[in-house]
């Protein structure tokens, strides 16, 4: 009995992260090509996504889109993205755990 109810309110502590983790966005894809699904990119010189700020990725995302950054390779990425569709991008990123210092 000790041992269960500490198992339970571990649970319960959990259940609340669990429900504000956002499902994988459905253009997910074509950023996972280089980014990875997970935000942590296997390429040579892709950065990171994974735990970026929101703020920072939703603006950055709008960036290539509207070529105030003007990176070919991304605008022809992101393309005609939507507000709805860069935001969930950006929130699916922002989210998931950041790689531990000193891992390629």
């Amino acid at each position: 009995m000790r041992i269960l109810l500490p198992a339970a309110l571990c649970l319960l502590a959990v259940l609340p992260i669990r429900a504000q983790t956002p499902t994988p966005p459905t253009r997910l894809g074509l950023c996972a090509a280089c980014h990875g699904a997970s935000g942590h990119a296997s390429m040579p010189g892709v950065p990171h996504l994974a735990g970026q700020r929101l703020d920072y990725l939703r603006d950055a995302l709008k960036q290539y889109r509207d070529g105030r950054r003007n990176i070919p390779v991304m605008r022809a990425a992101i393309g005609p993205v939507s507000d709805a569709e860069l935001d969930a991008l950006a929130r699916w990123y922002s989210v998931q755990s950041p790689q531990p210092q000193g891992q390629p």
